[in-house]
């Protein structure tokens, strides 16, 4: 009767933690390190207490449920090393890790932080990612697909930042950017080429006064009179022309 007591206590704390494990992911997923940890004792149906019993702090739930993802990124990374097209290779994983985990804030909260110094995914994990992927820049710098001067504390940086900003700015935005929009970019300023990304011009409203000199939108005259000139710069400027042109 003992033991039967004592298994069942067993497979009620294995259950439990399961639970706490789901609902931190699906939190986590959602709102990154800010969810607090009585919203996650909510959410998987138990008391903080029996959150606390099985992670000792937030941390330490953060840790476990976004440790196997980063792995993941790592293993992909490391079967990829030997591929005979570095330079396509490597922009696909670049762009398949920023669409990935710009869909998990836990993520990337965690990618920021470990870029950063200031968070460890599980020890060992963050510094075996970072080697996977100097691994991938290396062989695409080897063989002309990017620019020699990149090392892998530029391409972390950049990789949080454009996470940062496709995240900011999912799907199609008010502005017309698509998604993956700020990715091309990224890849864009990785290769050696002196290539110039030309964005969409924004669209001139009908009846829009412009500046006589440096084409600027003007602002609506508060006397009634259309604005000339955007600013005193420019109508000094139209001023000493007129004097040039009556004096020829």
């Amino acid at each position: 009767m003992a033991d039967g007591g004592v298994s069942r206590s067993r497979a009620d704390a294995r259950r439990n933690r399961a639970l706490v494990l789901q609902a931190a992911r699906f939190a986590f997923e959602e709102r990154g390190l800010g969810v607090p940890l009585g919203e996650i004792a909510r959410r998987a149906g138990v008391g903080a207490g029996t959150v606390y019993r099985h992670f000792p702090s937030k941390e330490a739930l953060f840790r476990a449920t976004i440790v196997d993802r980063v792995e993941l990124f790592t293993d992909t990374a490391r079967d990829l090393a030997d591929v005979p097209d570095p330079g396509p290779v490597f922009f696909r994983f670049l762009s398949s890790v920023v669409r990935l985990a710009s869909r998990n804030k836990a993520l990337c909260d965690a990618l920021e932080a470990a870029g950063a110094g200031r968070f460890e995914p599980s020890p060992g994990v963050g510094r075996s990612f970072d080697e996977a992927l100097e691994v991938l820049l290396r062989r695409a710098q080897e063989a002309g697909a990017v620019r020699q001067d990149v090392g892998i504390t530029d391409l972390r940086a950049l990789l949080v930042g454009c996470l940062s900003m496709e995240r900011a700015a999912p799907g199609t935005g008010p502005g017309g950017e698509a998604a993956g929009r700020m990715t091309a970019l990224m890849c864009d300023a990785l290769r050696p080429e002196r290539a110039v990304t030309e964005l969409e011009a924004v669209p001139v409203k009908r009846n829009e006064s412009r500046c006589g000199v440096c084409g600027a939108a003007l602002a609506a005259s508060r006397t009634g009179r259309p604005a000339r000139y955007c600013g005193g710069a420019c109508r000094q400027k139209a001023h000493r022309a007129r004097g040039r042109t009556r004096r020829t």
